[in-house]
């Protein structure tokens, strides 16, 4: 095979060994330049995204008639684009002269291209008729989906339009099939953490909740969390609002409240189903609350996400939803709070001379090692200074004190003094990645509040 490779381009190369992931982004970066839909055909031309804006607004007159391969072209180049530079989201945002297309790397959004007004509809239509979207209807938001495949990788694009004053606006979240094969070890969670969580997966029947704003990685960790769980041994069912990624023997349903399918509705079917291991996408309200409750005192394991700022803050919401601070204290058996810091990029990463200020800052003592960077910013990380994000986790485990201290009716404060006496916190966490190099103070801050004190707590 290589002799034959070697025959073909009629010159000597050398091999090089590299491991999957970074084997698949090579790949993926080689294909960027080619098209990622239906219509690749009409695109293989294109080398870039700031190409097919040019050669759109040259030949802009073919908008008015039928032939719409400059849109399908442009289209498949941010797609390419947004793939290459590892996008979560594609915003295209429609304004008074122009359209701004921006993407979110890393968790933060960056405009890559600014587009004339005129090519808002052409835009939006073609996109619509990808996902089998209404064209005609434009006053009510519509969702849809796009199945593509690139470099190799398989894609699943979530597209939601909105009508607003200058156009519909389009979010398209991409979504990474592989992600879906990911374990709880790949993750980057701590030695402090990854062993009581998975203690606590193999309980046989509670509760454990997983915490963090919007975007900070749950579905992620409770998709990985199943993996470990799937032994085909057991009945695992979920419903998530929406289902993001397909799970190889797992039974995953969809919340439609327009035909009244809720979280608690189809919760409530699911424990009509045999199930073992239940995955409930978020606790909203109290009904929702309630039966997840119900369905861990019947003897289920059930899986479900929370919107606190912290792991213990999590009972606190659950007790203001109105679920009685007894059945808490008997059903919860774990709570995982996590954050996503970007990762300071290897190329470019530049130590911070030692002045003192900094550890002053972070309450160091001069003996403490601390391997500080800043972020600068080059060709491999697209001038950010960061390359790919890292979790900071804490974990409370609901040990018999904690269960008194929960039916007592404790304060937040006082049970998290408790939790993480021996333990770490967020704010620790994070401490750990900064002296080690992998981040820095400004990105910790970004995904931090600062009380008056000066303290930084994430």
């Amino acid at each position: 095979m290589l002799g034959e490779v070697r025959r073909a381009l009629g010159r000597p190369f050398a091999l090089h060994t590299l491991a999957t992931d970074a084997f698949e982004q090579y790949l993926s970066d080689q294909y960027a330049a080619d098209s990622i839909s239906e219509d690749a055909d009409d695109a293989a031309d294109d080398t870039s995204l700031s190409d097919a804006i040019e050669g759109i607004e040259v030949r802009a007159d073919l908008l008015a008639g039928d032939d719409d391969a400059p849109v399908i072209r442009l289209i498949n180049s941010i797609m390419a684009q947004a793939v290459k530079s590892g996008a979560s989201d594609v915003h295209l945002e429609p304004f008074d002269s122009r359209m701004a297309v921006r993407l979110r790397i890393d968790g933060v959004l960056k405009e890559v291209a600014g587009l004339s007004a005129k090519l808002i509809p052409y835009l939006v239509s073609r996109i619509k008729v990808m996902a089998r979207l209404d064209i005609a209807e434009k006053r009510i938001p519509q969702d849809g989906r796009i199945s593509l495949g690139f470099g190799g990788q398989t894609f699943d694009v979530r597209v939601s339009t909105l009508p607003a004053r200058y156009g519909e606006r389009v979010v398209l979240r991409i979504l990474d099939a592989a992600q879906t094969r990911m374990e709880l070890t790949d993750l980057g969670i701590g030695a402090d953490v990854l062993p009581r969580l998975q203690k606590s997966l193999r309980e046989p029947n509670g509760i454990l909740l997983v915490t963090g704003p919007t975007g900070s990685g749950k579905t992620t960790t409770l998709y990985a969390a199943l993996s470990q769980l799937n032994d085909q041994q057991r009945n695992i069912m979920t419903v998530e609002d929406p289902v993001e990624y397909a799970l190889n023997g797992v039974s995953q349903t969809q919340v439609n409240t327009k035909v009244g399918m809720t979280f608690a509705s189809g919760l409530r079917a699911i424990l009509r189903q045999d199930p073992d291991v239940i995955m409930v996408g978020e606790v909203r309200d109290i009904e929702t609350a309630e039966m997840a409750v119900q369905a861990s005192l019947t003897g289920h394991l059930v899986l479900s996400t929370v919107h606190t700022n912290s792991a213990i803050a999590a009972v606190t919401r659950l007790r203001d939803m109105g679920v009685e601070s007894f059945l808490l204290a008997s059903t919860v058996k774990g709570i995982l709070a996590q954050r996503l810091v970007r990762r300071l990029c290897e190329h470019c990463k530049s130590p911070i001379a030692d002045d003192g200020a900094h550890r002053a800052a972070l309450g160091l003592g001069r003996q403490e090692p601390a391997d500080l960077h800043a972020a600068v910013g080059c060709a491999h990380c697209n001038g950010t200074g960061y390359k790919g994000r890292i979790g900071i986790y804490e974990y409370v485990v609901i040990d018999n004190h904690l269960r008194a201290m929960i039916q007592d009716g404790t304060s937040e404060q006082a049970m998290a003094q408790y939790a993480f006496a021996e333990h770490d916190t967020l704010s620790d966490a994070g401490l750990k990645r900064l002296l080690a190099g992998d981040t820095t103070l400004e990105e910790l801050l970004r995904v931090a509040t600062v009380p008056e004190d000066g303290d930084a707590s994430l």
